[in-house]
């Protein structure tokens, strides 16, 4: 069965207790819960990671980059957290790695503070969401799916 990768980074696993007006009052095994779910639906397998370190997220995605050129893998979703507007690395790491990527929010990063209007993941991910809660997880797997052309089993 192939599988799909989800990545949370920095600050994500306070889910739950963080900002809930921003979050909501999910936790991270709801996300990964969800995600669960919405791959079983697709034919897939999630595995679901959260680092609060940039250089783990990169080796991750190094790893999905292998994964995806072997076919075991469709891809990546990440929620980069605050990372998305600051590392060049993951940026270069996403598309080092060729590995097909959605970026995903869980807040509206549009509608809050200036700095999280830039993203260096959005230029080399597939697509990018956010918005939507902890049930967007679910979305943008299914997102993932449609625009790697992946077929479910």
């Amino acid at each position: 069965m192939k599988t799909v990768l989800v990545l949370n980074g920095p600050n994500l696993n306070l889910l739950g207790t963080r900002e809930p007006a921003v979050y909501g009052s999910e936790t991270l095994a709801d996300v990964e819960r969800i995600c669960q779910e919405a791959a079983q639906r697709l034919g897939l397998e999630a595995q679901c990671r959260q680092t609060n370190h940039e250089g783990q997220l990169i080796d991750w995605i190094h790893e999905a980059g292998r994964l995806c050129a072997q076919g075991e893998m469709i891809g990546v979703v990440l929620n980069a957290g605050a990372l998305t507007h600051t590392s060049i690395a993951l940026h270069d790491a996403i598309k080092g790695a060729s590995v097909p990527l959605i970026e995903y929010h869980i807040s509206n990063v549009h509608a809050r503070e200036a700095f999280r209007h830039t993203s260096w993941i959005s230029p080399v991910a597939r697509a990018v969401m956010a918005g939507l809660g902890v049930k967007g997880y679910g979305l943008a797997i299914t997102a993932l799916v449609q625009v790697t052309g992946a077929a479910s089993a």
